[in-house]
């Protein structure tokens, strides 16, 4: 049976990994507000969509 304080953890892990991804975001040129909120929903598959999306500044011309 799962306790308090391990259930805690998993969602301390979660939002770790939503403030992660947002940093992964912007560092890709992408809106971290809107990744961050979307790794609460969707966690690890946000990172994986992530990693393999194209950096949005690398597709512009300067």
């Amino acid at each position: 049976m799962e306790t308090i304080s391990s259930s805690g953890s998993y969602f301390v892990g979660w939002g770790t990994l939503a403030l992660i991804n947002a940093g992964l975001a912007q560092g890709k040129g992408r809106k971290g507000l809107n990744w961050f909120l979307i790794s609460l929903l969707l966690g690890p598959i946000a990172t994986l969509l992530l990693v393999v999306m194209e950096d949005v500044r690398s597709s512009q011309y300067y």
